[in-house]
Order: structure tokens, then C-alpha cells, then sequence
């Protein structure tokens, strides 16, 4: 299965230029299988999201960017509405007393055109960023991030034992699929889904 881990939509997501109905088309014609909404900081109502899939075969599934002082957070099977920006253990706490699963989201976006030797930063300096000792997997792909700040997040998952996860990030529909994860079973729930992304049964790799 071929699923985008990381979707906005306007107007949830202010910064996105995304109709809800032109991006499960655009899903539909490059053969993604689902996409997952990831709002900042807005959880979509689920039967809104079964109304928006429709009968087309995409699948939609819920999730939630959330801002904490440490960066940027991607969960799954948390319904909890959080407003405002919290700590990264805090977060961990609640998304694991709920059963859901939480992804770093593009942690090293910033680094530029930069490489860890010209930062100074080695590799284990990098595995230290406090997010990475709160989350259960690092997204290593991510289309608004350069190509060497993805080989960094991939580097530190790998070093680190977390799971590797892949979204675009997409904030215009020619974005999506950019990256997507490529999950060995079929599912069709929520719960299927994050008890696929807690047995790390997935690659990465793009849909165009």
C-alpha cells in the first residue's frame, strides 16, 4: 500500500492551498492507496473523513501535527484536542496513555544546505535532539525539507532503532506522493493502520 503519512488541506490547515476534494482525486489519479490528513494542531471528524473518501478506494486516515517546544510531531490514534504548544514529554505521555502512535516530523529542517561536518554536529550529537527520545518513529522523507536533512533524519533513525517513516508534507496538490510510505499488508482501519506503523512492516518510496 502506498500511503502519504503527511497531508494538509485548506482550510484546516491555514498554510495549505489544498481542497479536500481535489486532493482525494489528485490520491486517486497518481494510485496512491490513502493518504493520511495531518492538520496543525486540528483532528478531522471521522465521519467527515468517511464522507470525503467517498467509494473511490482511497483510503483516508486521521492524524495531527502537533507543535512542541522541541519541534514538530506527527500522532496517530490521539483524539485529544491540543491547543497551544506543549512539551515533547507531555505529548509522548498522552499519546501513549491513548494507544497512539507519534512520528518527528521533519527533525532536522533548518540545516539548509549543511551537512553535519560543516555544523560541527557529528552523529551522535544529532542523535541526541531531546524530540527523538519521545517519539516512535523519525520521518526520513520529506518534500519541503532538502535532500540532506532527509539523509540526516535517516541516518539518526537508523543509529537511534526508530522506525522510518515517509510523507510529503504537502501544502499543493503537485507535492503529493512526493514521498510516501510503502506498507507491506492491506488495512483498511485506523487501528489496522497504526498497529502496521507500530510492527514497522513499511519502506519509503514516491508515487511520481
Amino acid at each position: 500500500m502506498l500511503i502519504d503519512l503527511h497531508v494538509h488541506t485548506f482550510p484546516r490547515s491555514k498554510c495549505s492551498a489544498i481542497n479536500p476534494a481535489d486532493l482525494v482525486r489528485e490520491a486517486q489519479r497518481i494510485g496512491l492507496d490513502g493518504i493520511c490528513l495531518t492538520e496543525h494542531q486540528v483532528l478531522w471528524d471521522r465521519d467527515e473523513v468517511e464522507r470525503l473518501a467517498g467509494d473511490n478506494g482511497i483510503r483516508l486516515f486521521r492524524g495531527n501535527e502537533i507543535t512542541t517546544a522541541q519541534g514538530d510531531v506527527l500522532v496517530f490514534g490521539f483524539e485529544a484536542d491540543i491547543q497551544g504548544v506543549m512539551t515533547i514529554q507531555e505529548l509522548h505521555r498522552q499519546v501513549k496513555a491513548a494507544g497512539g502512535f507519534s512520528i518527528a516530523a521533519h527533525p532536522f529542517r533548518g540545516f539548509k544546505v549543511f551537512g553535519l561536518k560543516q555544523l560541527g554536529l557529528t552523529l551522535d550529537q544529532a542523535c541526541q535532539k531531546k524530540i527523538l527520545q519521545f517519539v516512535d518513529a523519525v520521518e526520513i522523507r520529506n518534500s519541503r525539507v532538502t535532500e540532506k536533512e532527509n539523509e540526516v533524519a535517516q541516518k539518526v533513525a537508523e543509529r537511534l532503532g526508530l522506525w522510518g517513516t515517509a510523507g510529503s508534507d504537502a501544502h499543493h496538490l503537485q507535492a503529493l506522493g512526493s514521498w510516501v510510505t510503502i506498507f507491506e499488508k492491506e488495512f483498511q482501519t485506523e487501528e489496522d493502520f497504526i498497529e502496521e506503523l507500530r510492527a514497522g512492516h513499511f519502506t519509503f518510496g514516491t508515487a511520481r
